[in-house]
């Protein structure tokens, strides 16, 4: 039997980003991307992001984070995720403060009521380098993807920011103009991105106020993403778009993200939503190789 069978599993979701918890601490079990996909075919268990708790690596930390997209590629970073592994952590009520460490960086997670919690997300990389992109760009605010069909040619330059894990921001007039479902899948792996990227569609409806839709890579069209509203609002802030706080809109709901002045360190404030908890069937895994 696999033995992630019959383990426990929490289904939740932030904003109606569908969100797995699956705590494999002081077990020794890893997931790999056929165990991730399988998880998410079962009935009831499908997900945007399955966050696989581990032992942590630091001791000030509460535990390492490993992401997984529907597809069973690893994710750099997840916004929505990370509150709900906070709220997993905290719902005992011994603490409302912790912090949660990745691949990309450690996160400090605050309770601030029953079902709402603040996450600094670390600073934003802003350089073609750290994002990645494929070739260089002076200015990282202002990307020409080249040559593109006709839908997405009429998008214009990107902003693009890394959050943990790759964004391009397209500014539009109307969020409903333009066929996500389609330009998203083409965009996601257009050459300049060398490990796919998270696009977003961004209309500025006040200083403080932007509406975002979002294809997540790996997963596709999502009711929201932590780490997309994050690089919207520093991406609208370095273009003068925006101040350097604002409410960012998705089709789930909102979320307040903050880029700080004092230590350049984005902060993301929203809800999370306890759905139910199961137990992996082991059937789940039969047809895997090992």
């Amino acid at each position: 039997m696999n033995p992630l069978g019959d383990r426990p599993v929490t289904k939740m979701n932030g904003l109606g980003n569908e969100i797995l918890v699956l705590d494999l601490r002081g077990s020794g079990l890893e997931v790999s991307m056929g165990e991730a996909r399988a998880i998410g075919e079962a009935q009831g268990l499908a997900f945007d992001q399955l966050m696989v708790l581990h032992e942590p690596r630091s001791p000030e930390c509460a535990a390492f984070m490993t992401i997984y997209n529907r597809d069973g590629s690893k994710a750099g970073a997840c916004g929505n995720g990370t509150r709900c592994v906070a709220w997993f952590l905290c719902r005992d009520g011994s603490r409302d403060a912790l912090v949660l460490e990745t691949e990309a960086a450690r996160l400090a997670c605050r309770r601030l009521g029953d079902w709402s919690f603040s996450v600094e997300m670390g600073r934003p990389r802003l350089g073609w380098s750290e994002i990645p992109l494929a070739l260089p760009c002076a200015d990282t605010s202002m990307l020409d993807l080249g040559p593109l069909p006709a839908a997405a040619a009429a998008l214009g330059p990107a902003s693009v920011v890394s959050m943990g894990n790759p964004h391009a921001i397209f500014w539009v007039a109307d969020l409903s103009a333009h066929d996500l479902a389609r330009l998203g899948p083409m965009l996601e792996t257009h050459p300049m991105f060398p490990e796919r990227a998270n696009i977003s569609l961004a209309r500025i409806l006040a200083e403080d106020h932007i509406a975002l839709a979002v294809w997540e890579r790996g997963t596709g069209l999502t009711r929201a993403c932590g780490s997309a509203a994050c690089a919207a609002l520093v991406a609208a802030s370095r273009t003068g778009r925006t101040a350097r706080r604002a409410v960012v809109s998705l089709p789930g709901g909102d979320l307040d993200i903050e880029w700080r002045a004092a230590d350049d360190v984005v902060v993301m404030t929203g809800p999370v939503a306890y759905e139910f908890e199961t137990r992996l069937d082991p059937h789940l895994f039969a047809e895997l190789t090992v």
